[in-house]
């Protein structure tokens, strides 16, 4: 469907203060999707077995030491969303972190995971300098169940202490994806762990990411973190420097970029990941394999711009995905960087029936 330009919402101030603000501005959207998502983590079809929403809410509170403890900044704007949008900050771990909590329930629950599992989200991508002209780019879809997608925002946030960023998330989330003034990206596939566990969400390692220098030191801010499920993390700056990180809560197998671009989907590619990735469907896996290989035959070229980027995003032969019955995966946005000079594109919605918009970061 065709979508409005992307929403911004800018914020500043102390970490209490911007999450505050976040909430209270999307108050009544955060908490219909907060209820959605508790609903869902409990269900059979997420969880392995049917947990109560008491239940589902106190693994979620379980986890909160661990996003303190990884981010105190973070674990206050986390806070700060949850008191502005009147829900708990055990509920703010849910419809912030859903795709890895759902990894932590199924942890608890035990028992064979439910193939039924329908997780099929992103195209990521980071094209070296060398085959873009001198200035390279990273990009990915956003690809989510489509509910999802009247929950898409940008964050254009200038704290007191750190880095400004540019912040593509969905209302209630600390952030996604994004880049900081001083040009680190940070982007993301979900991968399904079969080693979950209580500890920290994907979107506070995005964030906590984002908070950092450069490429390298975002990626050993993901190395190191107390992470709670899986992902695959990609790190890339304005020097050229990326990275791409298989993240599991015991295993982080992880590539530098080289002459190359680098390509990620939804399955692990490394031997060290794929003993701990829970089992794929297989229609799903065929998905995303075939949105690689599309990926790797776009990007294998010199010259890449921006507008070849845009046109990768809504490719229609395997990375735009249009929601379709069993499974209502679609791409509910985009984003694409250049950190070389601080250059931010996204759309809201479809790529392929949507328009991107340049975001600075002044409002």
């Amino acid at each position: 469907m065709r979508r409005p330009p992307l929403r911004i919402l800018d914020l500043s101030g102390s970490p209490e203060a911007i999450g505050y603000e976040h909430g209270s501005a999307y108050a009544d959207e955060i908490r219909i999707y907060t209820d959605e998502r508790v609903r869902l983590a409990g269900s059979e079809f997420w969880a392995g077995g049917r947990l109560d929403r008491a239940e589902v809410l106190d693994i979620a509170h379980s986890c909160l030491p661990a996003h303190e403890a990884h981010s105190a900044d973070l674990y206050a704007e986390m806070c700060g969303i949850a008191q502005g949008a009147g829900i708990t900050p055990a509920e703010a771990v849910v419809v912030g972190g859903f795709t890895d909590f759902v990894d932590t329930v199924r942890s608890v629950v035990g028992g064979p995971h439910p193939l039924e599992v329908q997780e099929d989200d992103c195209t990521a991508f980071i094209v070296p300098d060398a085959r873009a002209g001198g200035q390279g780019f990273y990009g990915q879809t956003w690809d989510m169940h489509d509910s999802a997608t009247d929950h898409v925002i940008l964050l254009r946030i200038r704290p007191d202490n750190g880095p400004a960023a540019l912040v593509f998330t969905t209302t209630g989330c600390v952030g996604q994806l994004g880049m900081n003034e001083a040009g680190t990206c940070v982007g993301i596939n979900n991968l399904a762990a079969a080693d979950g566990c209580r500890g920290v969400m994907w979107t506070s390692v995005v964030r906590d990411a984002l908070a950092r220098a450069s490429a390298a030191e975002a990626r050993d801010a993901i190395l190191q973190a107390n992470l709670a499920g899986a992902h695959s993390f990609l790190t890339f700056d304005g020097s050229g420097d990326g990275h791409l990180i298989e993240a599991f809560p015991t295993a982080r197998p992880f590539e530098k970029l080289e002459a190359n671009a680098l390509v990620h989907t939804n399955h692990a590619l490394w031997d060290e990941a794929l003993a701990r990735q829970a089992p794929k469907e297989k229609s799903l896996m065929a998905n995303s394999a075939r949105r690689l290989k599309r990926a790797q035959e776009l990007l294998d070229r010199d010259g890449v711009t921006v507008d070849d980027l845009m046109a990768l995003t809504r490719d229609n032969e395997a990375i735009c995905q249009v929601s379709t019955p069993p499974i209502h995966i679609e791409s509910s946005g985009a984003a694409i960087m250049r950190p070389r000079t601080l250059d931010f594109w996204a759309v809201w919605g479809l790529p392929s029936r949507n328009d991107f918009v340049h975001v600075s970061f002044a409002p």
